[in-house]
């Protein structure tokens, strides 16, 4: 899925910092701007991180049928994602909500209340360093310590980014 390859929108990261720190209505609202701005396949998975958030949400607050409704549409935009997209670890948080769900099902409606909230597992992803291109100002990727503008061309190798000024 080329969709998939390259860094997370700025958005989307800011997303995932309110998601891992258990803030889920900042991390949909962040999210929910990441995937308007999405021109890619990666629409998708923004979309199944923030239902994600939503379901946690819902299910802080003691809402079981709305933690079943959006789990059930996040499935939907994740379930079509690879193991790993944008360098998050979606395989991982299909696992770790899989786990939520199993455990909400099992208390169901009536003791929704006893849910442990240590199963709420942050989203694993990869911090990459986002560069941007002295050329045409296009976000440039790193791979194998080169950074190439996937626009222009334009290349640098490790020994190019590592200068310090006093």
């Amino acid at each position: 899925m080329s969709g998939c390859t390259g860094t997370l929108h700025p958005q989307a990261r800011e997303g995932l910092r309110h998601f891992n720190a258990g803030e889920y209505f900042d991390a949909h609202e962040a999210l929910e701007h990441a995937w308007n701005a999405e021109e890619g396949e990666a629409k998708n998975l923004y979309r199944g991180i923030l239902q994600v958030a939503v379901t946690y949400l819902h299910i802080r607050r003691g809402n079981y049928n709305g933690a079943v409704k959006v789990y059930e549409r996040s499935r939907k935009w994740l379930d079509g994602l690879p193991a790993i997209c944008k360098g998050v670890d979606v395989e991982g948080l299909r696992r770790d909500v899989e786990k939520v769900m199993e455990a909400i099902q099992r208390l169901g409606p009536e003791r929704i209340g006893e849910f442990d909230p240590a199963l709420l597992k942050p989203v694993k992803w990869e911090k990459k360093q986002i560069y941007t291109c002295d050329r045409c100002g296009s976000e440039m990727y790193e791979k194998n310590c080169k950074v190439i503008c996937p626009n222009c061309g334009n290349r640098f190798d490790c020994s190019d980014l590592n200068l310090y000024f006093d």
